[in-house]
Protein backbone atom coordinates (compact mmCIF):
# COMPACT_ATOMS: atom_id res chain seq x y z
CA UNK A 1 0.00 0.00 0.00
CA UNK A 2 0.57 3.48 -0.60
CA UNK A 3 -0.29 6.41 1.15
CA UNK A 4 -0.04 10.01 -0.46
CA UNK A 5 -0.73 13.57 1.35
CA UNK A 6 -1.01 16.56 -0.99
CA UNK A 7 -0.34 20.24 -0.23
CA UNK A 8 0.69 23.55 -1.70
CA UNK A 9 -2.34 24.68 -3.48
CA UNK A 10 -4.16 28.14 -2.93
CA UNK A 11 -5.07 30.99 -4.36
CA UNK A 12 -2.74 33.20 -6.72
CA UNK A 13 -3.25 35.87 -9.10
CA UNK A 14 -2.18 34.97 -13.26
CA UNK A 15 0.94 35.06 -13.52
CA UNK A 16 2.03 34.30 -9.97
CA UNK A 17 3.35 30.67 -8.47
CA UNK A 18 2.95 27.88 -6.50
CA UNK A 19 4.33 24.44 -5.90
CA UNK A 20 2.84 21.56 -5.21
CA UNK A 21 3.87 18.40 -2.63
CA UNK A 22 2.80 15.28 -2.70
CA UNK A 23 4.55 12.79 -0.34
CA UNK A 24 4.38 9.24 -0.47
CA UNK A 25 5.04 6.60 2.36
CA UNK A 26 4.38 3.04 2.77
CA UNK A 27 5.21 0.87 -0.38
CA UNK A 28 7.42 3.53 -2.09
CA UNK A 29 9.87 0.60 -3.54
CA UNK A 30 7.08 -0.49 -6.01
CA UNK A 31 6.38 2.66 -7.60
CA UNK A 32 7.08 3.09 -11.43
CA UNK A 33 5.42 6.57 -12.15
CA UNK A 34 4.32 9.50 -10.19
CA UNK A 35 1.88 11.87 -11.30
CA UNK A 36 -0.01 14.84 -10.95
CA UNK A 37 -3.49 14.94 -12.33
CA UNK A 38 -6.02 17.95 -12.48
CA UNK A 39 -9.65 18.25 -12.94
CA UNK A 40 -11.64 21.40 -13.25
CA UNK A 41 -15.29 22.10 -12.44
CA UNK A 42 -17.04 20.37 -15.41
CA UNK A 43 -14.29 18.71 -17.15
CA UNK A 44 -12.77 15.43 -16.78
CA UNK A 45 -9.54 14.86 -14.54
CA UNK A 46 -6.12 15.54 -17.34
CA UNK A 47 -2.51 14.32 -16.53
CA UNK A 48 -0.52 17.64 -16.01
CA UNK A 49 2.85 15.67 -15.47
CA UNK A 50 4.57 12.49 -14.76
CA UNK A 51 7.81 11.14 -13.61
CA UNK A 52 8.89 7.89 -13.39
CA UNK A 53 11.45 6.46 -11.07
CA UNK A 54 14.26 6.36 -13.72
CA UNK A 55 13.73 10.57 -14.49
CA UNK A 56 11.78 10.60 -17.17
CA UNK A 57 9.15 13.01 -17.34
CA UNK A 58 5.88 13.92 -19.59
CA UNK A 59 3.75 17.22 -19.77
CA UNK A 60 0.81 18.33 -21.05
CA UNK A 61 1.04 20.35 -24.06
CA UNK A 62 -1.04 23.12 -21.53
CA UNK A 63 1.50 23.55 -19.37
CA UNK A 64 4.96 22.72 -21.31
CA UNK A 65 7.46 25.76 -20.27
CA UNK A 66 5.59 26.97 -17.39
CA UNK A 67 5.49 23.71 -15.01
CA UNK A 68 8.20 21.26 -13.60
CA UNK A 69 8.10 18.10 -11.78
CA UNK A 70 10.47 16.75 -9.75
CA UNK A 71 11.14 14.49 -7.31
CA UNK A 72 13.19 13.03 -3.79
CA UNK A 73 13.22 10.00 -2.07
CA UNK A 74 13.79 9.60 1.65
CA UNK A 75 15.34 5.83 1.25
CA UNK A 76 15.89 5.64 4.95
CA UNK A 77 12.30 6.95 5.63
CA UNK A 78 11.21 5.12 2.96
CA UNK A 79 9.35 8.32 1.65
CA UNK A 80 9.04 9.62 -1.94
CA UNK A 81 8.10 12.98 -2.05
CA UNK A 82 6.93 14.74 -5.73
CA UNK A 83 6.85 17.93 -6.77
CA UNK A 84 4.79 20.16 -9.21
CA UNK A 85 6.58 23.66 -9.43
CA UNK A 86 3.87 25.74 -11.63
CA UNK A 87 5.03 28.71 -12.99
CA UNK A 88 2.90 32.02 -14.93
CA UNK A 89 -0.37 30.53 -13.87
CA UNK A 90 -3.19 31.08 -15.87
CA UNK A 91 -7.17 31.28 -15.19
CA UNK A 92 -7.55 27.91 -16.85
CA UNK A 93 -5.26 26.11 -14.70
CA UNK A 94 -7.77 26.78 -11.46
CA UNK A 95 -8.73 23.14 -10.71
CA UNK A 96 -8.35 20.58 -8.48
CA UNK A 97 -4.72 18.95 -8.45
CA UNK A 98 -4.14 15.32 -7.31
CA UNK A 99 -1.34 13.21 -6.83
CA UNK A 100 -1.01 9.23 -7.97
CA UNK A 101 1.06 6.91 -7.96
CA UNK A 102 1.73 3.39 -10.31
CA UNK A 103 3.08 0.20 -10.18
CA UNK A 104 2.74 -0.71 -13.30
CA UNK A 105 3.92 1.44 -16.50
CA UNK A 106 0.58 1.92 -16.99
CA UNK A 107 -2.30 3.09 -14.78
CA UNK A 108 -2.31 4.26 -11.50
CA UNK A 109 -3.39 2.41 -8.25
CA UNK A 110 -3.04 5.44 -5.44
CA UNK A 111 -4.43 8.62 -5.35
CA UNK A 112 -4.37 11.42 -3.19
CA UNK A 113 -7.36 13.51 -1.64
CA UNK A 114 -6.42 16.45 -3.75
CA UNK A 115 -5.77 19.97 -3.23
CA UNK A 116 -7.08 23.14 -4.61
CA UNK A 117 -5.71 25.57 -6.95
CA UNK A 118 -7.13 28.98 -7.77
CA UNK A 119 -5.75 31.45 -10.26
CA UNK A 120 -7.89 34.72 -10.08
CA UNK A 121 -7.42 38.58 -9.93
Amino acid sequence: QVQLVESGGGLVQPGGSLRLSCAASGSIFNIYAMAWFRQAPGKQRELVARITSGGTTNYADSVKGRFTISSTRDSVNAKNTVYLQMNSLKPEDTAVHYCAAGVGASGYDYWGQGTQVIVSS
